[in-house]
């Protein structure tokens, strides 16, 4: 079941989440290779790199509403429990600032993990 959900996911990828993917998949030329909609845990993640242990979500407009920032808390934290690192992008800096975000993703990926 979780491998049709996550085929799900990706062929509905919204369009920040799409402009993100084509940037990430370019940084396989500097060894990084990320894959999309992959579960840890309970949970989904927009991108994960295993190697750097680093997972990327892009949120869009109702992840600031109601219980939302609670839960997205709660899911970080049981995420970073099994020792991967969240960052975290909105819709709109994606849309508006992608080369920031690449510098923030490539900086995260450059920084140790603990």
């Amino acid at each position: 079941m979780s491998i049709e959900h996550s085929r799900r996911l990706r062929k509905s990828m919204p369009s920040p989440e799409a402009k993100l993917w084509q940037a990430l998949r370019e940084l396989r030329t500097q060894g990084h290779h990320f894959r999309r909609q992959v579960q840890i845990g309970p949970y989904y993640v927009d991108f994960l790199c295993h190697g750097s242990k680093l997972a990327i979500e892009v949120d869009g407009d109702t992840h600031f509403i109601g219980n939302a920032p609670s839960y997205d808390e709660h899911r970080d934290q049981r995420i970073a429990a099994d020792g991967f690192r969240m960052i975290r992008f909105t819709n709109h800096e994606v849309m508006t600032n992608l080369d920031g975000v690449l510098e923030a993703v490539l900086s995260a990926l450059a920084a140790p993990h603990p």
